[in-house]
């Protein structure tokens, strides 16, 4: 198995927060994400890693055998170390707490720099629609392990919540 190209270059990796379209594939492409408990693993593993303020998630979808992500790293953090944090993450976690003892990911990953707001919707969009053209949802906020899906149960929680009298 080949390891994906990177046209991020070291001018990249420091300096400024920079924003990037990520995606990483499971070892020998195994639907390892099906289950509840392993595509919930790894969303908790980036909410882990947000509230230390290693990096922001802003949009991924946990897809069968791959995952992509929006993510934004802080400049004195590089897309690798990110990387290498959601991916050791996850795997220390799934082999303690799920007792997961396989390879858990493809060596590598691909990215792409996003430089501006076209190039954000775009990634966006590709993030969001993956599991309609996966054949896996009918719309984004019905697929369970996206982004979409959950800030529209976080809105629909928060409009279900009863308000307090003034």
């Amino acid at each position: 198995m080949s390891k994906p190209s990177r046209p991020s270059t070291s001018e990249n990796a420091t300096g400024q927060a920079r924003t990037f379209f990520v995606t990483t594939r499971t070892a020998a492409g195994r639907s390892l994400f099906q289950t509840e408990r392993m595509a919930n693993l790894l969303i908790d593993v980036f909410r882990s890693k947000m509230r230390a303020g290693k990096f922001t998630v802003l949009d991924f979808v946990i897809m069968p055998n791959h995952v992509h992500i929006l993510l934004s790293v802080p400049g004195e953090t590089s897309i690798e170390e990110a990387m290498q944090l959601i991916k050791g993450s996850f795997s220390f976690r799934a082999r303690k707490e799920l007792e997961f003892h396989g390879e858990v990911w493809q060596r590598g990953f691909s990215d792409v720099r996003i430089t501006d707001q076209q190039s954000f919707i775009k990634h966006r969009e590709y993030v969001e629609n993956n599991p309609i053209r996966a054949g896996l949802a009918s719309s984004p906020k019905e697929y369970p392990f996206g982004s979409v899906h959950l800030k529209y149960l976080k809105r629909k929680q928060t409009a279900d919540t009863p308000r307090k009298p003034d």
